[in-house]
């Protein structure tokens, strides 16, 4: 991805890292909110929201941030830099979870207006807690379905929905995680389009 060796370095992670991270952060979170004596309810609702958010929140980066493009040199490197090399190396297992220099900054943003909108740390860190929680589900899931095989029926469906993203329809299948979204708005992949890009090959070959 880059030339220089010390950047390099810092595009690749180890995929147990996000979870050497973050588990420590929610934990702390939803210590300090018990301290509080936030009702547990309250807690648990909060958390759940937190981690419905995030599902909204994967699909979003993915369809318009990972995926956006411009067909022109610099548009053409911003997209492989974000996203494309992993559509080029798909089972690169050094680029399948999001590195820390991505990871970090969009924590603190995040965090960020989560105070802002619950106007303080109360009720902001139980929610923070439940989508730092998505975001876990999220690098897990995308790791496994690249490299575990799948035995079970759910593990099986999201792998079939995120390989036809990769290798049928790009512009299907953004929720990795979880498919509601990919419901939601019409996106899920769709299989004949694999079959068009087969006949187009063989057109050209």
């Amino acid at each position: 991805m880059f030339e220089s060796d010390f950047l390099e370095k810092f595009s690749r992670i180890h995929p147990i890292t996000p979870f050497v991270v973050y588990v420590p952060v929610i934990g702390v979170m939803l210590y300090r909110t018990l301290m509080r004596s936030v009702p547990v309810p309250s807690v648990v609702g909060l958390c759940l929201g937190g981690l419905f958010v995030w599902t909204l929140t994967e699909y979003v980066l993915h369809r318009y941030v990972f995926h956006w493009t411009k067909d022109t040199p610099w548009g053409r490197r911003v997209h492989f830099l974000l996203h494309g090399v992993h559509h080029d190396y798909p089972n690169d297992g050094d680029r399948l979870v999001m590195p820390l220099l991505t990871s970090a900054p969009l924590a603190v943003i995040f965090y960020s207006l989560f105070y802002v909108a619950f106007g303080g740390m109360r009720y902001a860190e139980p929610f923070y807690a439940g989508f730092t929680l998505g975001y876990l589900a999220y690098d897990g899931t995308h790791y496994a379905v690249h490299h575990f095989k799948q035995t079970s029926r759910l593990g099986k469906f999201l792998r079939r929905h995120h390989m036809l993203h990769h290798h049928a329809d790009h512009d299907g299948g953004f929720g990795v995680s979880s498919p509601i979204w990919d419901y939601v708005f019409g996106t899920m992949p769709q299989v004949k389009k694999l079959g068009a890009t087969r006949a187009a090959a063989s057109d050209n070959s």
